[in-house]
């Protein structure tokens, strides 16, 4: 709408909620536009609203995700998902690729703040060896610096990073980051945590843990699969995880774990799963599928009645991932196919599992976790222990307390090793 003119009318840009769209500013009368209509990983439009005269491309839509675009310094700034890590590009504002930002390297870039009349950003950056840092961008000369650092007391050269690609049951090439002291020896022997998300179009890139540190002192190996259901490569990638494709998964899951032993990280007596949420279904469904695979598993404030899960809270906004019960019989068979509460067979050994929820979690309730852990005490025969922990006055867990946080991780750390039959060093 021009405000400079009485009775002007408002120009419609887009509609509906099919696609996503996003202002990102604007040069003189053109709108900025970043969008995934007619570009599933992102594209950049100028719109010209004085003249009407529809959408001019500036950035088209690449190979990798784009994540954000900001306007700072006379220049776009775009962030890119490669692989499930950042690649950060500083453009010119007709679109043409002036550099590429240099990150201190595999890792996750955020954050990104500044003025469109200042030559310096701010930005932080991370990964699974590198605590979040602050870096102060020069614009025009590409060269950041740190701003402020953790100040946590780590030696991230004692540590190796890196992203191995395994191939999943229909033969699509998944990727997973490995991380693990130097020196460990690839013998089978390693205590594993193997962790997991595969939903809603969300993706995994890489984090520093200091809860981490404790399972890769301990001569650990901490891997995290980037499995479809998640936006690591757009929405195909997410689309070929939900509904009846959602058991892709489970087995890219499975794939995953096959992998570490495969290759000598792990054995089936010392890898561990886990998942929250929407992951705590996907530890659920292959503890269940496979319980020969997995020494020890953690669903965490898991979804796991796949057929009632949209008749309690929040649950009918989970369909488009999910379908429901009541949609038609195919989909109920299919999600009775896998729902984890339902697949629970008697004589079998599962892992030792610790299911985590939490007295007051809306989002995902708690009788989950409540049938899910009976059932699997009813039905179990063999040795390994099947526990519960009901976290009281706490939630699906943003906004835990730090000494909840804690007594959670170590009753996690303990309950793993304790059935690794592993004596930790602290």
């Amino acid at each position: 709408k021009d405000l400079s003119r009485k009775k002007s009318e408002f120009v419609k840009l887009a509609e509906g909620f099919d696609n996503d769209y996003d202002v990102i500013g604007n040069i003189d009368d053109k709108l900025l536009v970043k969008t995934n209509e007619g570009a599933p990983k992102g594209m950049v439009y100028a719109y010209e609203t004085m003249k009407r005269k529809g959408r001019v491309v500036i950035i088209p839509e690449q190979e990798e995700v784009l994540e954000t675009v900001s306007m700072i310094g006379g220049k776009l700034i775009t962030d890119y998902m490669k692989n499930a890590s950042s690649k950060v590009y500083i453009h010119e504002l007709t679109g043409e690729i002036i550099s590429e930002l240099e990150l201190p390297g595999i890792g996750s870039f955020g954050g990104l703040s500044g003025l469109f009349d200042e030559n310096t950003a701010f930005y932080s950056f991370t990964s699974f060896t590198f605590p979040a840092t602050v870096f102060k961008l020069d614009i025009d000369e590409n060269k950041s610096e740190v701003f402020f650092d953790s100040g946590i007391d780590f030696d991230a050269s004692d540590y190796v990073t890196k992203q191995e690609f395994f191939t999943s049951k229909d033969g699509t090439k998944v990727p997973m980051f490995i991380i693990h002291k130097k020196g460990v020896e690839l013998d089978g022997t390693n205590p594993t945590l193997l962790y997991g998300y595969g939903g809603f179009n969300i993706s995994l890139t890489p984090y520093f843990s200091t809860s981490n540190l404790i399972l890769l002192e301990n001569g650990g190996v901490y891997a995290l699969a980037n499995i479809r259901g998640g936006g690591e490569y757009g929405e195909e990638w997410h689309d070929a995880g939900t509904k009846m494709q959602k058991q892709n998964v489970f087995d890219d899951f499975i794939a995953a774990g096959e992998y570490l032993i495969s290759e000598g990280y792990t054995s089936k007596d010392r890898l561990a799963i886990m998942g929250g949420s929407n992951g705590g279904l996907l530890v659920g469904a292959c503890m269940t599928q496979r319980p020969d695979l997995f020494q020890v598993a953690f669903p965490q404030v898991g979804v796991l009645d796949m057929l009632r899960y949209h008749k309690f809270t929040i649950g009918w906004a989970w369909a488009t991932d999910y379908g429901t019960s009541e949609e038609d019989s195919s989909m109920f068979s299919y999600l009775l196919g896998y729902s984890p509460l339902h697949n629970i067979n008697s004589g079998v050994d599962y892992p030792a599992t610790m299911i985590f929820t939490a007295d007051h979690d809306d989002r995902v309730v708690p009788a989950h976790s409540f049938k899910f852990a009976a059932t699997l005490q009813e039905k179990n025969t063999g040795p390994n222990p099947l526990l519960i922990r009901i976290e009281s006055k706490a939630g699906h867990g943003a906004g835990t307390p730090i000494a909840k946080i804690i007594e959670n991780v170590a009753d996690q750390w303990a309950f793993m090793f304790y059935n690794m039959d592993i004596t930790p060093k602290y």
